[in-house]
């Protein structure tokens, strides 16, 4: 994260690439998560809710406890990692409403991967509050990589 040493991140080229390359693969990460989520466990509460406890019309088993941990857990490891890059480059690069922006987007990140396993362990409840809170902190980290990319590419950072 050698980026929050330099001074100007205009006048060093190289960094400023590095960055805006990063924040593309972040975008391309939250795009294919979506499309991948929505393929595989549902972005709808009728298909989280399938996935999660099954379907007897249609004869569908639910996630296995260990099939849902890992996936849980695989959940936790890559929010974890796009969240710290993506905040890193967003504060350095931001100077208005950063403190807001970025709490909203742990806080709806967390509050997601609270939710799905108190859908699971608990009531299906949590289900709507996970769907609700996981497009959120899409939306949060979407505007905040567009906007570090507009700013590094502006004329002054």
């Amino acid at each position: 994260m050698k980026f929050t040493l330099i001074n100007n991140l205009q006048k060093d080229s190289a960094m400023s690439l590095v960055l805006k390359g990063f924040l593309v693969f972040i975008l391309l990460y939250l795009v294919s998560d979506v499309v991948v989520m929505n393929s595989n466990f549902g972005i709808s509460a009728d298909k989280v809710n399938t996935t999660l406890f099954g379907n007897e019309e249609e004869y569908i088993d639910p996630i296995s406890e260990a099939s849902f941990l890992e996936f849980w857990h695989t959940e936790i490891f890559f929010i974890m990692m796009i969240l710290l890059t993506l905040s890193a480059i967003f504060i350095r690069v931001a100077k208005r409403s950063r403190i807001i922006l970025t709490n909203i987007l742990m806080i709806s990140s967390i509050s997601s991967l609270i939710f799905l396993p108190l859908a699971y362990y608990m009531s299906n409840f949590f289900v709507h509050l996970y769907i609700f809170t996981y497009f959120i902190w899409h939306i949060m980290a979407l505007y905040m990589i567009l906007y570090s990319f507009w700013k590094l590419n502006a004329k002054s950072v």
